[in-house]
C-alpha cells in the first residue's frame, strides 16, 4: 500500500480531519489506514499520525461528528478548564434533548436546557460554572469542593460565581453543590491542600486560614506562605508530598524555611500525602494534640462526617481520642 509524500495541502492534519473532508482533498480510504501516516481518533475522523492525542485534540475530533450545538461538558471540559477529576477515557459531550451522537469513546448527555458555550483552547466547552453543576451527582462533596478549588485556582471562575451557579440550579443534588460552593476558598494550591482543609473541616475543627502570607515587619517583603494556618495559634499545617521528598532542593528548602520559622515561634504541622490517604484520623488527632498546645481549647464535639470521605487504612495500634 501506498501513502501520500506529504498531506494536502488543502487538508491540515495537525487538526482532527473528517474522511469526508480527506476524500475531498485528494486522499483514499487507502491512505486512511496507513498507520504510519495517520490516526483513527473516532469513527470517521483522523489526524496525523506526528499530532500528539492530547484530551484537547480528542475533544475537538469528538465535537467534528457531534451536531453543531454540542459542546464538551462534564468531566472532560472540568479537565480542560483545569480542574482535577477521576480519571475518564471517555469524551463527554452536551447536546440539546433530542440530538445524539453515537460513537464509541464519546459520552452524550441531553438536556431541555443548554448553557451557551464557551471557546476555551479551541474547544465549545460548558460554562466553568455549569461544568461544576453538571458534576453534582457524579462527584461527592470533598470532590466538588477540590474541583471549585483548583478552577478558581486556574482562574477560571471565582467563590462568587459558583455559588450564584448553585443557588440558581435547577436539576438534581443543589443542596450538596450549595454547600460545596461555600467551602470553595482562594488560593488553595493543589487538590491534596483542599482535601487536607475538608478533613479538618469536616471532622469539627475549626476552618484554618488558606494561604497566608508572612511577610517581613519592615519591609513588607513576602517571606514564607503557609497553606492552612491557625493564625492566633500560631499553628501552620502543611501537607508535604513525594515531591518535597524525591527534590533535594524542595527539602533543603523546607528545612531552611522550619528554621526559620522556628525563630518567629511558629509551630509546624506536616502531614505527608501516605498519611492523608491511609490513616487520616491519626492525621486530625495531631492537629487536635498541636492545638491544645498552642492554647486552644480542646474539640468539644467531634463530627464523624469526615469518615466517609477519608476511609483510610488505619493503624489498629492508633484510636482517634474524641
Amino acid at each position: 500500500m501506498s501513502s501520500p509524500a506529504f498531506a494536502p495541502a488543502a487538508l491540515d492534519v495537525t487538526r482532527p480531519f473528517t474522511r469526508a473532508e480527506a476524500l475531498a482533498a485528494g486522499l483514499t480510504d487507502q491512505h486512511l489506514g496507513d498507520a504510519t501516516t495517520f490516526v483513527r481518533i473516532f469513527r470517521g475522523v483522523y489526524v496525523g499520525r506526528a499530532t500528539t492525542r492530547t484530551l484537547a485534540v480528542r475533544t475537538r475530533a469528538a465535537l467534528r461528528i457531534a451536531p453543531p450545538s454540542a459542546m464538551a461538558s462534564h468531566e472532560t471540559a472540568a479537565v480542560l478548564w483545569g480542574g482535577t477529576v477521576p480519571p475518564q477515557s471517555d469524551i463527554h459531550l452536551t447536546v440539546p434533548q433530542g440530538l445524539n451522537c453515537q460513537a464509541a469513546g464519546i459520552r452524550t448527555h441531553r438536556y431541555l436546557q443548554v448553557a451557551e458555550p464557551v471557546i476555551h483552547r479551541g474547544v465549545r466547552l460548558t460554562p466553568p460554572e455549569r461544568t461544576v453543576c453538571d458534576l453534582a451527582p457524579r462527584l461527592d462533596l470533598v470532590g466538588l469542593v477540590v474541583l471549585g478549588d483548583r478552577l478558581v485556582r486556574r482562574g477560571a471562575t471565582t467563590p462568587i460565581q459558583l455559588i450564584r451557579a448553585a443557588d440558581e440550579w435547577p436539576g438534581d443534588f443543589r443542596s450538596r453543590l450549595q454547600r460545596a460552593t461555600r467551602l470553595v476558598r482562594v488560593g488553595v494550591d493543589s487538590p491534596p491542600e483542599s482535601r487536607l482543609r475538608m478533613l479538618v473541616v469536616l471532622a469539627g475543627l475549626p476552618e484554618p486560614t488558606v494561604n497566608h502570607i508572612i511577610r517581613h515587619d519592615e519591609t513588607g517583603d513576602w517571606l514564607r506562605r503557609f497553606e492552612l494556618a491557625y493564625l492566633d495559634l500560631l499553628l501552620a499545617i502543611e501537607y508535604q508530598g513525594r515531591w518535597h521528598r524525591e527534590s533535594d532542593d524542595v527539602w533543603e528548602a523546607d528545612i531552611a524555611r522550619r528554621e526559620e520559622l522556628d525563630h518567629h515561634t511558629w509551630r509546624v504541622v506536616e502531614v505527608l500525602g501516605k498519611s492523608l490517604s491511609e490513616d487520616p484520623g491519626h492525621v486530625l488527632q495531631r492537629i487536635e494534640a498541636a492545638r491544645r498546645d498552642r492554647g486552644a481549647r480542646a474539640t468539644k464535639t467531634w463530627s464523624e462526617e469526615w469518615r466517609p470521605y477519608f476511609p483510610g487504612t488505619p493503624d489498629p495500634r492508633r484510636q482517634l481520642r474524641t
